[in-house]
């Protein structure tokens, strides 16, 4: 038996393919870079830095030792500056950090001597030792006011349920209601309220801790909701309703948002026998512009 395979035929001539020196070119691996090619790269790893640090914070410039920025090594500053990563310099050689240097220097002065910021400038800086991951100074700042009333405070409002998004409505409420009546302001009705359930006078004797006993049937015919925008409560706690509406408020101010408050009296909805809901009603006043 005779087997054509067609092999001369597929490879065709040997001298003919190797002759091309473009062929060869094509095949060849890549050169090294030269000086002027390897001129807009990187520079060769490890990066090294001299002992005092020049350095440009978004247009703020400082200065300080390497051990100051090495100080805390699980800190991304003691990583920027390990010798590990590039870091780009300006026209002057100083090493840039694309970021706000406002409150740099407060910073340093916590990795030079442990010095913490003024009260005023606590939150700002508490911001910036969470983008460099300084672990020593959050722990610090979270133990000097206002961040240590504000663990209290949280404390207070994880109690309530939906807190952070009755917030949410009660923006969204006021700015669709101010869009619809082309209006500088929009007035809500919110119901702050701390028990659960009224008490009258008959069951004031008996009232003895944070919520009154009833059975689940009873329990049922006192469950209704106020003709309101939002309702905030119940809550176990010996912070009352006054304490919530100063949160509401502030929280709402810390959003840009402008708020007035009045009470403007009680839910009078009846519920059974001698039985009034009596839920304190508020006014929100927010101002848009």
């Amino acid at each position: 038996m005779v087997v054509v395979t067609g092999q001369n035929k597929a490879s065709g001539n040997l001298d003919d393919v190797m002759s091309s020196s473009d062929a060869e070119d094509d095949f060849q691996d890549p050169a090294t870079p030269t000086a002027t090619q390897a001129g807009h790269s990187l520079p060769l790893l490890p990066q090294q830095f001299p002992e005092v640090v020049p350095l440009n914070v978004g247009g703020m410039y400082f200065a300080t030792r390497l051990s100051t920025l090495r100080r805390y090594e699980d800190t991304m500053l003691a990583a920027m500056f390990s010798g590990r990563h590039y870091i780009p310099t300006d026209a002057q050689g100083r090493y840039f950090i694309d970021r706000d240097g406002t409150y740099f220097g407060d910073i340093l002065n916590f990795l030079r001597s442990g010095d913490l910021p003024p009260r005023e400038r606590v939150r700002s800086v508490y911001k910036e030792a969470q983008y460099y991951s300084i672990g020593p100074l959050l722990d610090n700042l979270e133990e000097v006011q206002p961040l240590k009333g504000e663990k209290v405070r949280q404390a207070f409002l994880g109690l309530m349920p939906y807190y952070k998004e009755h917030l949410e409505r009660i923006i969204e409420i006021a700015k669709l209601r101010a869009m619809q009546r082309k209006a500088r302001f929009a007035k809500l009705k919110i119901c702050v309220f701390k028990e659960e359930m009224p008490i009258t006078p008959y069951e004031c004797p008996l009232f003895n801790s944070l919520r009154f006993e009833r059975s689940e049937s009873e329990t049922k015919l006192f469950e209704h909701h106020c003709e309101v925008d939002v309702s905030f409560g119940p809550w176990e706690a010996v912070a009352d309703v006054y304490d919530l509406l100063h949160c509401i408020v502030t929280d709402l101010s810390d959003k840009g948002i402008t708020v007035d408050h009045q009470c403007i009296g009680v839910c009078d909805k009846h519920l059974i026998n001698h039985y009034y809901c009596k839920r304190p009603i508020y006014e929100f006043k927010i101002t848009w512009w």
